[in-house]
Parts: C-alpha cells; sequence; structure tokens
C-alpha cells in the first residue's frame, strides 16, 4: 500500500516556514547532543575525585587497605614510644602500674519507703587494693550502713567484701575480699607529710560507673578543712584540680612514682560535677587506722577525758568577764581519766546568756604543745593524732593564773 505523498508547499511563504522548522530542530538535536556530554563528562569527573577522596581516607592513618581482612576493623598502631613526651611516658606507667589495683565498690543499703516496704537502695565508688590478699582501703561514705558489698577488680571478677571497720571522723574505711590463691595487685603507700603545692598528681577511679579512669592535675593547696559525715572536721585536706567526679571517691591519688598520697573524697561544685576542685584525705592518715585494723582489728585511739564546751573569742570574754580572750573552755571531765587525774578542774557554775547556758568556772585551755588553742576541732585532731601512752604538755588559766599541766593520754574505751 502506497503512502500518500507530502504536497509540496503551495506558496513561498510554506517554504519558508518549513526550513525555518527544520533549521530549529537541527539546533535542538545539537543542544541536546551538548547536554548529554557535559553530563557524562561532569559524571566522570565526579567519580575520579570521589575515587581519590576515598583512596586518601581509607589510607590514613591504618595504611594499606589491602592489608585490611574483608570485614575487619581497622587497627590502631601503637604509637611510637619516641613520639611521646616525657610526661605522657609517666601518665602511662603510672596508669598500666597501679590501674590493676584500683577495683569498683558496689553497696547495697535498706531503706524503708514511704508505706514501710524495704527498698534496696544501691550505690558504687571506688577503692584500693593495698595487700596482695585482699585488703581495700576506701572512703567511710561509700560502705557507710551497708548491708552487702561487692568488689570488681578490672578484669571484671567480682568479689563478695567484708566490713573490717573505719572511722567516719576521717572518712576512711577498709574492707577485705578473699582472693583464694590469686595475688592482688598493690598500690604503694606513700608520705603525705612531704607534698609540695604545684606537684603533679593522678586519680584513677569510676566517676559514672566509667571504671579505670584516670585524670592529672596538681595539688592546689594544702592543709585545708573538709567535714566529715558525723560532722566532725577533717585536717591536712588535699585540694587537687584533678577532675575528681561521683565515683571517685575512695580511689587514690598518686604522685609522680605511683605512690598513694591521698584517698579520694569529695569535690566542691555547684553541679555535682567536677568543677577543678575536689578533695583527698592524707595517705598517712588512712595509713593508720588500716594498720591498726589490720594488727588490731579496732582503730586505736587516744583518750583525754575532757570535753570542751566553747571557744572563746573577745566578744564572750567580755561579756562573760573572762581572764582572757581567747581559748577553750573545760566544761566536763571524764571521772578518773587522764585529764582529771593530771589535775584539770572542769566548769562549776552556769551563766545565761540569752537563751544561752554556758558552763563557766573551769579551767581554760590556752595552749597545747605549743600551738595557741583557738580552735575545740583542731585541738580534738591534735589529741587523735596521738598514740595512747603519749604526753600532751597544755597550758591553762585558772581563775587569772597561768599553769602548766602534762596530761599521759590512754587508749579510748571501747
Amino acid at each position: 500500500m502506497r503512502h500518500p505523498e507530502k504536497p509540496a508547499p503551495s506558496n513561498a511563504f510554506e517554504s519558508q516556514v518549513s526550513s525555518e522548522r527544520a533549521n530549529h530542530f537541527k539546533h535542538v538535536g545539537w543542544q541536546f547532543n551538548l547536554v548529554k556530554l557535559g553530563k557524562l563528562v561532569a559524571f566522570s569527573f565526579g567519580v575520579t575525585i570521589l575515587s581519590t577522596l576515598m583512596s586518601c581516607v581509607w589510607q590514613w592513618p591504618w595504611g594499606d587497605h589491602a592489608s585490611v581482612p574483608t570485614g575487619a576493623a581497622p587497627v590502631l598502631a601503637a604509637p611510637d614510644a619516641a613520639s611521646l613526651t616525657p610526661d605522657e611516658k609517666i601518665n602511662i606507667n603510672i596508669y598500666r602500674t597501679t590501674s590493676p589495683a584500683v577495683v569498683n565498690i558496689s553497696s547495697t543499703v535498706l531503706s524503708l519507703d514511704m508505706f514501710s516496704n524495704i527498698i534496696p537502695e544501691k550505690g558504687s565508688g571506688s577503692g584500693i587494693i593495698i595487700t596482695p590478699d585482699g585488703y581495700i582501703l576506701t572512703n567511710g561514705h561509700v560502705v557507710e550502713d551497708a548491708q552487702q558489698l561487692e568488689v570488681t577488680l578490672l578484669d571484671g571478677k567480682v568479689f563478695k567484701a567484708k566490713l573490717m571497720g573505719g572511722d567516719l571522723s576521717k572518712d576512711v574505711a577498709l574492707i577485705k575480699i578473699d582472693p583464694g590463691a590469686l595475688k592482688l595487685p598493690t598500690i604503694q603507700m606513700g608520705n603525705s607529710d612531704h607534698l609540695e603545692v604545684g606537684q603533679n598528681v593522678y586519680a584513677i577511679g569510676n566517676p559514672f560507673g566509667l571504671n579505670s579512669t584516670l585524670t592529672t592535675g596538681v595539688i592546689s593547696s594544702l592543709g585545708r578543712t573538709l567535714k566529715a559525715p558525723n560532722g566532725r572536721l577533717i585536717e591536712g585536706i588535699i585540694q587537687t584540680d584533678a577532675a575528681i567526679n561521683p565515683g571517685n571517691s575512695g580511689g587514690p591519688l598518686l604522685n609522680s612514682s605511683g605512690q598513694l598520697i591521698g584517698i579520694n573524697t569529695a569535690i566542691f561544685s555547684p553541679s555535682g560535677s567536677n568543677a577543678g576542685i575536689g578533695f583527698a584525705v592524707p595517705a598517712n592518715t588512712a595509713r593508720r587506722i588500716a594498720e591498726d585494723l589490720i594488727a588490731y582489728g579496732r582503730v586505736i585511739r587516744p583518750f583525754l577525758g575532757v570535753e570542751v564546751g566553747m571557744e572563746i573569742n573577745p566578744y564572750m570574754a567580755q561579756a562573760l568577764q573572762l581572764p582572757v580572750s581567747k581559748g577553750l573552755l573545760v566544761t566536763r571531765l571524764v571521772p578518773n581519766g587522764p585529764a582529771a587525774q593530771a589535775g584539770l578542774k572542769a566548769a562549776n557554775q552556769v551563766l545565761v546568756v540569752g537563751n544561752r547556758q554556758i558552763p563557766v568556772g573551769g579551767d581554760i585551755i590556752v595552749a597545747y604543745d605549743g600551738k595557741p588553742a583557738e580552735s575545740a576541732d583542731r585541738f580534738m585532731n591534735y589529741v587523735e593524732s596521738k598514740r595512747p601512752g603519749d604526753t600532751l604538755s597544755l597550758k591553762i588559766n585558772r581563775n587569772g593564773t597561768l599553769v602548766s599541766l602534762s596530761v599521759k593520754l590512754a587508749e579510748r574505751p571501747r
């Protein structure tokens, strides 16, 4: 079947239109081919760039990607020892040698809810292994009132622990685990009596449950005071800017030799997390408590047998017409105690000042072993730093007369 032929243009105008239309389609065709060519070139260039970038990323820092097994995570190469700074080498050495002796302590305390139902509450802190057979130092507040204690070592082994005792006035406690035939790693005790502000320190603990965390800093100050859980003041506290957070309590504060110089105990922070002000109980304080508990099963405390009622200041001295402007009022003596046997006199009358009753008429301690008696807490802390059998020299004011006495300390009754 023949198709009808296309009729010829009937006039010159139709011929011109047909010619222009043909030229237009030729031009559009070239444009379309150029666009396709541009897209193809751009795609090829993009693939080349992407391939180059992927090759660079894959090769750094793990080397030739062909050496990495398919599906395996790339392994980071250990840093070259020659590239480490002296400070970094110290940090690494301290962490490697001491972190295995830092443990996580989990405590369970039973409490009552509003319906008198018994509710177990979990707590956690850190601890320091000080003997291969399982004695561990920590803070008193970490284990206080705990019905159950568990210790987790760095390698994940878990042991039941027993509270051996402690001293809440110093916020120090000693617990014990039974490692069986396992010989535990330990941290060596240092001397906290010879520290310097600016000295480098290292804290290891389990902040927020993140076990075996190392932070570094310096000793910011020495001789701070801190209130213990029982309200007494702890003296000689070490202040540091090494990051200490919840969960670090009971962990070690170390010197550059990896020796224990303090037990991290508290932070000063409005938010409850590290603000660059942390506190540690001196190692020498903890050492004496631990040695007593291991040797005797109790803390050996000296006993003076005196109750100090009030710290005298110039305003009080004027109001009470006292003969001195500073000192400590002796309000009560334990019968036949060391102070009573040495000849101290207790208050014998009571003055009412406003809504307060103040015992007066007894001796006023103005100095002890050459130190001015201005703070009752400092006086009692000094007495407790001694041992039973030691002698304490007192200077007292008795009705305007200065008297010197020597008191032989006894052991505190159990």
